[in-house]
């Protein structure tokens, strides 16, 4: 079992998402779990 995986909240949907090996290089800049929500980034969603 893998060691436990960093994880960060989106700033636009709010849910908590992990570290995944495409953000090796640049996990200290990802902000969004997904390209919808990065995309989305100026409609915010109010929870």
């Amino acid at each position: 079992m893998p060691a436990e995986l960093p994880s960060k909240t989106c700033e636009v949907c709010g849910l908590p998402f992990n570290w995944r090996k495409k953000w090796q290089k640049n996990w200290d800049e990802v902000k969004y779990c997904s390209e919808r929500c990065r995309r989305n980034k100026n409609v915010r969603t109010s929870n």
